[in-house]
């Protein structure tokens, strides 16, 4: 074994580029947008809310198809639903409907940390302060045949949070009985340093809120993978994940249970269906694109046509941002996002890098990598060792040549005697 590994070969990867430097501006944006609900003033308010960035290893590689992905198709695709039922004056809902795309999302949660502060804590009038019936956040909604409740502390008989619960049962049993639904409970441990779920981050500030997903534990490597690209997506799931939910969301904003619809009435039919080619279209746009935090600002092309789509079916659509604080920064972004990297080895690029430096994820960046035949280290251990012998044998036999030259000619001698 000694032997194989002083003689195995390997790699030395040398990497050149300038020193990177930490970015003290970087804004991390997110967008609102809302439907006003049709009534008095005091309307209760669903708050709809899906974060759109992507994690991985290598920043660059992780589009994020399921994770959050998916969460953003379903957010769309109720938003434009409800816009058109919104429309109407007699299918017009006294709910508020209030849509958040947030950043930041996989950097727990920044950017619904700030819109939460800024709403809560810095204004007098927002829909936040006012009657919030609950808060769905959408997240890894694009395949299996299973949905789960993720909750901090279950809803209680006789709320709209527990209604809405109500619903999804019904939905699920009568309309989609292949789908295994469950309620997650999972009190909040504010000792870790990250959350599990967004809905969390409500639930510190006392709003009733719950996650949907596919996903029975948020510790699932899915959520920060690389590997989740546009092939882990099934459309038919989320397809019908989507309608799903809007189902549900519409009986109880339209409060349609206790009205005497039955439970296998299908609301999202012919002209009002969810439409499986649109909600295609998006996720292949969002999946063919890295959505890493640090690779996307508020002037990026991306977060221009998601305002675009949005401002598409809401009213009040705008940005907020969320800017690290100078003392105590909660994450860190660094510079040098641009530079290549080569590999000559097999003549195909290697991937990506992340740096990570204690608890803050730094910048991603394109190394360029030259990439020599090496021995390991124990081989010039060994060699040296070689060496050293060698050059002892060959200084003991000039020191002692005179001794060494009798021996020897003894040596001859004795053969030519025989």
């Amino acid at each position: 074994v000694l032997l194989h590994t002083a003689t195995a070969n390997g790699f030395q990867m040398v990497t050149s580029g300038a020193q990177s430097k930490a970015i003290n501006d970087w804004l991390i944006p997110s967008v609102e947008g809302r439907l006003t609900g049709m009534g008095g003033e005091d309307l209760p308010t669903v708050v709809i809310v899906a974060h759109y960035d992507s994690f991985g290893v290598a920043p660059w590689l992780s589009h994020g198809a399921d994770s959050n992905g998916s969460g953003i198709s379903v957010l769309l695709e109720l938003a434009r639903l409800f816009s058109r039922l919104y429309t109407y004056r007699r299918t017009h809902a006294g709910y508020n409907l209030l849509f958040f795309a947030s950043g930041g999302g996989k950097f727990n949660y920044q950017g619904t940390k700030r819109w939460l502060e800024d709403n809560l804590d810095h204004t007098d009038s927002s829909l936040l302060q006012d009657n919030v019936a609950f808060v769905l956040c959408l997240d890894t909604l694009g395949r299996g045949n299973s949905l789960h409740l993720h909750v901090s502390k279950p809803p209680k008989e006789g709320t709209l949070q527990h209604a809405f619960l109500r619903e999804l049962e019904m939905v699920v049993a009568s309309q989609f009985p292949e789908v295994r639904f469950s309620m997650v409970h999972k009190k909040i441990n504010l000792a870790e340093d990250m959350l599990a779920w967004e809905h969390e981050r409500f639930a510190i500030r006392r709003l009733p809120a719950f996650t949907l997903s596919h996903l029975e534990s948020h510790r699932d490597s899915l959520r920060s993978s690389i590997m989740d690209t546009r092939a882990q997506i099934d459309i038919k799931a989320l397809t019908r994940n989507t309608r799903i939910i809007a189902e549900a969301l519409t009986r109880v904003v339209y409060n349609l249970t206790d009205k005497g619809a039955p439970a296998d009435l299908q609301i999202f039919t012919d002209q009002m269906q969810i439409q499986e080619e649109q909600l295609e279209s998006v996720v292949d746009w969002l999946s063919s694109q890295p959505r890493a935090a640090q690779l996307i600002d508020k002037d990026s092309t991306f977060l221009s046509t998601l305002e675009y789509c949005m401002s598409h079916y809401l009213k009040d659509v705008k940005q907020h941002h969320v800017k690290a604080d100078k003392r105590d920064p909660e994450f860190v972004f660094y510079d040098q996002l641009k530079q290549v990297m080569n590999a000559y080895r097999y003549g195909f690029p290697l991937g990506t890098v992340v740096l990570l430096r204690g608890q803050y994820l730094l910048q991603q960046l394109h190394l360029f990598f030259l990439h020599h035949r090496v021995k390991p280290a124990i081989f010039d251990l060994l060699l040296a060792v070689c060496i050293a012998a060698y050059l002892g044998v060959a200084y003991v036999a000039v020191q002692n040549f005179g001794l060494l030259y009798k021996m020897i000619q003894r040596l001859s001698l004795k053969t030519k005697q025989q």
